[in-house]
């Protein structure tokens, strides 16, 4: 009987300090908590009526080379200036691995109905495969639905999670138009213009919906 109370006791004091590190939806803007911005996760990304480069090249080259210029350009992809906080680091070791799987022959779509093929209940099971051992605060990853040369235009969903728990907080689709030259520029260009869009319309929201 000791020791089954010893085990209670232990587990509940075990659950105790793990919930100590659980991040709420109020931590997301807060200068307290350290945030680390993932990168773009392309896994489930549809290229869409896109001929300009191979299947090999967009998943070797073109998205590792759009995750690199934001990590390479932060006077422009300035997440601390967008989201108005510091303590943001990066670290996009996750979904690095993640985009190295993905199968080249479901990159290619003739359809634009795959412009709105990921839905938010489909968010939670992707952020559930990365690799986050260790890792707390949290979490910016912007999950990349479809890059559409019909539209000119990008998907995304820009998510939040408790980086310990892998729980996302929060999670919302913004569309915003491509622009530049070549392939890495032309789509790198819809995350610097989510970045202006949150500022301009979503904090004032997101500080009001998350609460502190």
């Amino acid at each position: 009987m000791k020791k089954c109370v010893q085990f209670l006791l232990s587990g509940f004091f075990l659950l105790i300090a793990s919930s100590a590190f659980t991040q709420k939806k109020s931590d997301i803007l807060s200068e307290g908590t350290p945030l680390v911005y993932l990168g773009v996760d392309f896994s489930k990304t549809k290229v869409i009526n896109d001929i300009a480069a191979t299947t090999y090249d967009i998943k070797t080259r073109h998205f590792p080379g759009i995750n690199q210029v934001v990590i390479a350009e932060p006077k422009k992809f300035d997440w601390p200036k967008y989201l108005e906080r510091g303590n943001i680091t990066n670290d996009i070791a996750a979904v690095t691995a993640i985009n190295e799987k993905i199968d080249e022959k479901a990159i290619n779509s003739s359809s634009t109905a795959d412009e709105t093929h990921l839905k938010e209940a489909d968010i939670q099971g992707m952020v559930n495969k990365y690799d986050l051992s260790g890792k707390k605060g949290v979490g910016l990853v912007i999950i990349m639905e479809a890059l559409s040369k019909t539209s000119e235009s990008a998907s995304m969903y820009i998510t939040f999670i408790d980086l310990s728990s892998k729980k996302v907080l929060h999670t919302e689709r913004m569309v915003e138009k491509a622009g530049g030259f070549g392939f890495r520029n032309y789509y790198a260009s819809t995350i610097f213009k989510a970045m202006q869009s949150i500022k301009k319309s979503k904090l004032k929201s997101w500080r009001s919906s998350f609460g502190s």
